[in-house]
């Protein structure tokens, strides 16, 4: 399985998307996403390049596997 390298918020926020959450607030440069289910939100930071170490965290977050995670991302990057 490839390794989780750093993207741009956008993709981040795609992908999250895609898999059934929604956005509920912005507070500074942090965009916060929610999805019924999930009981905390997930935090996106609207960086240029988001860390791998944050990706992580919000596929913990969400429960999120990685094969997921790429499935999604490849949607995301082919959209563009």
């Amino acid at each position: 399985m490839p390794r989780i390298t750093p993207v741009s918020w956008k993709v981040l926020e795609c992908i999250f998307l895609k898999d059934g959450f929604h956005f509920e607030r912005q507070i500074g440069d942090h965009r916060s996403y929610v999805k019924p289910g999930i009981h905390r939100p997930v935090v996106i930071p609207t960086y240029k390049e988001v860390d791998k170490d944050i990706i992580l965290s919000n596929m913990r977050t969400a429960g999120m596997s990685r094969s997921r995670y790429f499935e999604l991302l490849k949607q995301c990057k082919s959209a563009k």
